[in-house]
């Protein structure tokens, strides 16, 4: 469940359902490997807001009864002016009581540290807060927190994508290990550590920041003003529960 980090937006791959793999993909096949019926779905959707995940996606979710559910939800909240970090929390955590009481073990990925990030910095204190409540909503209700603000890997820039909101194949990678390692599963993901990068020059940077605000933050904002979402029109990329087949660990991460 989530919006477009489940989704796997930034990790393009043309042969997965709407064209991209992900975190989550990545997790699955994985799972995939230890269980002759495991069975996948995916019903995030790029450009959602928790009050639409929970409306649209929870029922569904729980009548596929499954063993485990992964949600990430309320960063498109966050981003926009006036976004209460505990009132989203307390909508959440009525969620994941249904869903444990439902049987499920339920994974909480929370919000990664955006302290570098352009624009999106000046709401980091409200992520932080919001990771924290997740935390308490975990302790209240047995559930796992899958902990991104801790993974210190993603300050390297090659963890995100060129629109510098979702991460990249690289990125996606790093937290598929993450997931996995926090659910005590047994995989075959190993990290890929990139070569330092070379110094970069400040004229070089701040043309990159030019290029980086005019190709998506200016659409970005735009869309916002427009109440448009980039999920307008998306349909779930896997919204019946099917087989997964694991694939090479390091595909689709290139040279």
């Amino acid at each position: 469940m989530g919006d477009s980090f489940t989704e796997g937006i930034g990790d393009p791959e043309p042969s997965s359902p709407n064209g991209y793999r992900g975190w989550a993909d990545r997790v699955a096949e994985e799972l995939s490997r230890t269980s002759t019926d495991f069975k996948y779905a995916n019903l995030a959707i790029r450009g959602r807001l928790l009050g639409q995940i929970l409306d649209q996606q929870l029922q569904p979710a729980l009548e596929l009864k499954p063993d485990l559910i992964s949600i990430s939800a309320g960063g498109n909240d966050l981003i926009r002016p006036g976004a209460d970090p505990d009132a989203l929390a307390e909508r959440l955590d009525a969620a994941v009581e249904r869903m444990t009481a439902a049987g499920a073990t339920v994974l909480l990925l929370n919000g990664p540290d955006i302290r570098d990030t352009p624009v999106l910095g000046m709401v980091r204190g409200k992520v932080a807060i919001y990771n924290e409540n997740l935390r308490t909503i975990a302790a209240r209700h047995d559930a796992i927190v899958g902990d991104i603000w801790s993974l210190r890997q993603l300050r390297d820039t090659r963890m995100w994508a060129d629109d510098r909101l979702h991460f990249s194949t690289l990125g996606h990678h790093t937290i598929a290990i993450m997931a996995l390692q926090t659910l005590n599963v047994p995989n075959t993901l190993v990290p890929f550590e990139p070569p330092p990068l070379p110094p970069q020059k400040w004229q070089t940077a701040r043309s990159g920041d030019l290029v980086w605000a005019k190709e998506f933050l200016v659409p970005w904002v735009l869309r916002r003003l427009r109440h448009q979402s980039s999920g307008d029109g998306i349909m779930p990329k896997r919204p019946t529960p099917g087989p997964v087949f694991g694939r090479e660990p390091w595909s689709g991460l290139g040279e």
